[in-house]
C-alpha cells in the first residue's frame, strides 16, 4: 500500500484530474475540455460546501493518482444534521489495488463526520461490479432505491 498525500485541489491539477476522468470514460469526448472545466471549476466557489480533492503520490513527485468531489448539503430533515455525497471517484488505472482509493474513501468520511453529516452517500455506475465491491469492502452498503432522469435539456 503506497501512501498518498491528499489535498484541495486547485486550478493547476484540473489537466490531470480531466486525464483521470479520461481513462475511466467510454470517449474521450465525454470529458470536458480544459478550458470548459476551468468554467465550471470557478462555479465551485458559489457552492458553500461542495470541493475538489486530489490524491498525490510523494514517490511520482506529487503527481495526482486518484481524485473525489465531496459534496455537504445542509438539510431541514434530520433535526438539521447535514449529509455528503461523494462523487467522481477516480484512481489512475496503473494505481488501482495500492490503496488509493482506500485512503480517499477514508479522507471522506473524515470530512463528512468533522461536519456532522448524519451519512456519507455515493453513487457507482451499475456496470462497476469491482468498484461495487470496494465500497462495500468500506462499509457502504447499498440502500433504498436511486431514480435518475438522463436528459433534462
Amino acid at each position: 500500500m503506497s501512501t498518498v498525500h491528499i489535498r484541495e485541489a486547485t486550478p493547476a491539477d484540473l489537466e490531470s484530474v480531466l486525464a483521470l476522468y479520461a481513462a475511466i470514460e467510454d470517449s474521450p469526448t465525454d470529458v470536458l475540455s480544459l478550458e470548459d472545466a476551468q468554467a465550471v471549476w470557478a462555479q465551485f466557489a458559489r457552492y458553500p460546501s461542495y470541493r475538489l480533492w486530489v490524491a498525490c503520490d510523494p514517490a511520482q513527485h506529487g503527481a495526482v493518482v486518484g481524485t473525489y468531489a465531496l459534496l455537504v448539503m445542509h438539510n431541514l430533515a434530520h433535526r438539521g444534521a447535514p449529509s455528503a455525497i461523494v462523487e467522481d471517484v477516480v484512481v489512475a488505472p496503473d494505481q488501482q489495488g495500492r490503496g488509493v482509493g482506500r485512503q480517499m474513501m477514508a479522507h471522506a468520511m473524515q470530512q463528512a463526520r468533522e461536519a456532522g453529516c448524519y451519512k456519507l452517500a455515493l453513487s457507482s455506475n451499475a456496470r462497476r461490479a469491482g468498484a461495487h465491491a470496494f465500497y462495500e469492502s468500506l462499509g457502504f452498503a447499498q440502500h433504498g432505491l436511486s431514480f435518475v432522469v438522463e436528459t433534462l435539456t
